[in-house]
């Protein structure tokens, strides 16, 4: 282990706050990383810190912004669907599903994404995002999302489960012949 990653679980450890914020700034992006997971472990992860970090040039540490983000409803997040990164797209999906409630704005972006982004998992998780968000604006990008690659029609066998609408159940039972082993299973299981 490196001598600055020592360093800051050090800090952590003694809850040197001044010396944390440091290397949250630090030139190295695994150090910025562990900085800020360290910052959230002792409770002195503000808001307006993770505002900042989600701009971070670094992809790695917008998305551990991300996975810390999510529970502060207060930060808003949905800029970073638009990201240049996919992984980023992805993991902002999942932050917001992840998050108890959603604006229609939010729920369209989402939905934008499930049935139009380039990259697969980017659609994969918007569409487990509108499943565990289970609004009935986001049911027919998951249905969409029922014609697609097998990764994201098994997602989007899922994602209908909260949903008591009779297209869900039609997608669910026509699910149950998908030529993907996986996407039959899951239907089966949710029938």
């Amino acid at each position: 282990m490196g001598v600055e990653r020592q360093a800051v679980m050090r800090a952590e450890i003694d809850v040197d706050i001044e010396r944390l914020r440091e290397f949250a700034d630090d030139a190295d992006p695994s150090i910025r990383r562990l900085a800020i997971s360290s910052l959230d472990r002792v409770g002195r992860l503000l808001d307006a810190d993770l505002r900042e970090i989600l701009k971070d040039p670094d992809r790695d540490v917008r998305c551990r912004a991300l996975e810390l983000a999510h529970r502060r409803t207060k930060i808003k997040l949905d800029d970073l669907l638009n990201d240049e990164d996919d992984l980023v797209v992805e993991t902002c999906c999942w932050a917001l599903g992840e998050r108890p409630q959603s604006s229609a704005s939010t729920r369209a972006s989402l939905a934008t994404i499930a049935t139009e982004h380039q990259v697969p998992i980017c659609r994969e998780a918007a569409i487990a995002a509108l499943g565990a968000i289970g609004h009935d604006d986001g049911l027919d990008a998951i249905l969409q999302g029922m014609d697609d690659k097998a990764t994201v029609r098994r997602r989007a066998v899922l994602a209908l489960a909260p949903f008591e609408d009779p297209r869900a159940a039609a997608a669910l039972k026509e699910a149950l012949n998908d030529r993907d082993r996986q996407v039959r299973q899951a239907a089966e299981d949710l029938l």
